[in-house]
């Protein structure tokens, strides 16, 4: 399934495959995540020693490859990229911040619960397995609850924030109720009653495991910190493992400030330009907000034109702008069972019989949505943004082994490329109408503005003094994102709470596409009249997910 030439597997490559092999057997989630199968009724050991299991293949896996030679081109950029993810995995791991993981979207509590969303529920045998994952949520819990209890006895180690505690108990309660997730995805089920029951049991077992869970939480909230920041030394190495490059945190908070003014004066130029002299930004989107022609009612009208706005971008941008093998030119937009506000996305699996899915997760009571806003989204989730990042590498068998292909990913990477994309979009003429192009500034207002208290708050910095001066902390983190990304409180607030709890993955994305667009840049400059930017969006995305220094490395070849 592939457009390229079959490459040789190479001693490299059977080291990467082999690395991919035992990890969807130490990590069945992330093998129901990569499409790779016999492993969907199982979940991860969460527990010290899975978190142990984990890395020592990772150990053992980088030992191998620094022991090994490259024999081609592909074979070095293979070598880059473990000897830099593995090498950050293992950091983080002997640093001990992966038996302190937990935040309010993407720690253990949410992602045992999220890899349902991807399991197949046609037939009896798929309702089947998923009563079998499901009856193994209490000990995934249980495992995970040991890892806190692992973290909190280490006075001196990384512990979450009681923020987050706090979070993850109301989380956990929730999951516990009785009409929860676990009740209501069982009760779906169209199955003979023995198979109704089994699912029944299992999630009757997985409420109560999440009851656990959050009594844990509470016994460990005395050892939780007040303060939400992290510091500069663990925060450095956040920040090296989300955009896989090292970069001058002070020099990019500054950076942070002057691309976030240069932004607000772009919306201030459209808002002229769409309502007249005197009219600010935030008076535009509310205008903006009240036009009945831009505006969708009910979730049903929102997945349709998700589905719409995909599938004619995929159209006209295949063969012009881009290469889109056949494959990737499907995507699937969905709303998602869940409720918290977060639109995502999900590969394909390996052999595409799962496509790529854009998710919205719609919040309760949500019922109307502005396409002036929304359509960059599409473009950022789909194409030419992740699912044409992602779609493509995975249908590079004959180039890529499967690390680089399913199990590489690096959110400065991948999410700098959908800012990236979100921008190309509007040189390439998607964005011409004034409304939707201020729906992308508004995104990338926020983007900029994380960079600025991400940084400002977990690294203790001087707030400047419109936003209270002093040292950056959450109320004025509080006040300063609520000036600038135009959504509701509900939103900001889980926003906000997570980029508390998951530092230095927020500034990724702004700071990605910085990334991407000096790579672009450099290219340009250095092939002049020769330089072509859909060979370049090629040569770039078939290198796969890898960290932006290796990245830019490789170009640079």
């Amino acid at each position: 399934m592939t457009d390229t030439p079959a490459r040789p597997s190479t001693p490299l490559d059977q080291i990467a495959d082999d690395l991919v092999a035992t990890l969807a057997k130490l990590s069945p989630i992330s093998a129901t995540h990569w499409g790779i199968p016999g492993h969907d009724h199982l979940l991860d050991d969460f527990s010290p020693a899975g978190l142990d299991a984990r890395a020592d293949a990772a150990r053992a896996a980088l030992a191998q490859v620094r022991r090994t030679a490259p024999q081609d081109a592909v074979d070095e950029v293979t070598a880059a990229a473990m000897e830099e993810r593995l090498s950050l995995e293992l950091a983080l791991h002997d640093a001990g911040e992966g038996y302190a993981n937990l935040n309010n979207l993407a720690s253990p509590l949410q992602v045992i619960r999220d890899v349902f969303d991807l399991m197949p529920t046609d037939t009896l045998e798929q309702w089947e397995v998923i009563a079998q994952r499901m009856g193994n949520v209490p000990a995934a819990v249980d495992g995970y609850v040991v890892s806190l209890r692992h973290a909190a006895a280490d006075a001196d180690g990384p512990f979450p924030a009681i923020r987050q505690i706090e979070i993850g108990i109301k989380q956990a309660r929730d999951l516990a109720g009785e009409d929860s997730f676990w009740s209501r995805f069982a009760a779906s089920a169209q199955v003979p009653d023995a198979t109704l029951a089994s699912l029944q049991r299992s999630a009757d077992a997985a409420r109560e495991a999440y009851g656990r869970l959050a009594q844990a939480l509470e016994e460990l909230a005395p050892r939780a910190p007040e303060d939400d920041a992290v510091g500069r030394e663990r925060y450095e190495r956040f920040s090296q493992y989300f955009l896989g490059a090292r970069i001058d945190l002070d020099e990019t908070y500054e950076w942070g400030l002057e691309e976030l003014h240069r932004i607000v004066a772009e919306q201030e130029n459209i808002a002229l330009q769409l309502y007249g002299e005197g009219t600010s930004p935030e008076e535009a989107m509310r205008r903006l907000d009240d036009d009945v022609t831009r505006q969708l009612d009910g979730v049903d009208a929102l997945q349709r034109w998700m589905q719409e706005t995909s599938d004619q971008a995929v159209a006209e941008l295949a063969g012009v702008h881009f290469d889109i093998p056949e494959p990737v030119r499907t995507l699937e937009c969905m709303i998602a069972p869940s409720h918290t506000g977060a639109i995502y996305y999900t590969g394909p699996s390996a052999d595409f019989s799962r496509p790529g899915r854009m998710w919205w997760s719609v919040p309760e009571g949500v019922e109307r949505f502005g396409t002036w806003r929304e359509r960059t989204t599409v473009y950022h989730e789909g194409v030419p943004g992740h699912h044409l990042q992602i779609g493509q590498t995975i249908y590079r068998s004959a180039l890529l082994n499967s690390w680089r292909r399913l199990a590489c990913w690096v959110s400065g990477h991948g999410e700098g490329w959908a800012l990236y994309a979100e921008r190309l979009m509007e040189d390439l003429g998607y964005l011409a109408d004034h409304g939707d192009r201020m729906g992308m500034l508004d995104a990338q207002r926020m983007r900029a503005a994380r960079v600025v208290l991400d940084i400002g708050v977990h690294l203790g910095k001087e707030a400047p003094e419109k936003w209270g001066g002093g040292t950056w902390d959450e109320p004025k983190a509080w006040e300063f994102f609520k000036a600038n990304a135009n959504m509701a409180e509900e939103f900001l607030r889980f926003e906000l709470d997570r980029y508390l709890g998951w530092p230095g993955q927020a500034p990724s994305y702004k700071v990605g596409q910085r990334l991407w667009e000096r790579a672009r840049d450099e290219a340009a400059a250095r092939e002049g009249d020769s330089f072509d930017l859909k060979r370049f969006h090629r040569r770039a995305l078939d290198l796969g997910s890898v960290g932006l220094d290796t990245l830019r490395e490789a170009l640079l070849k």
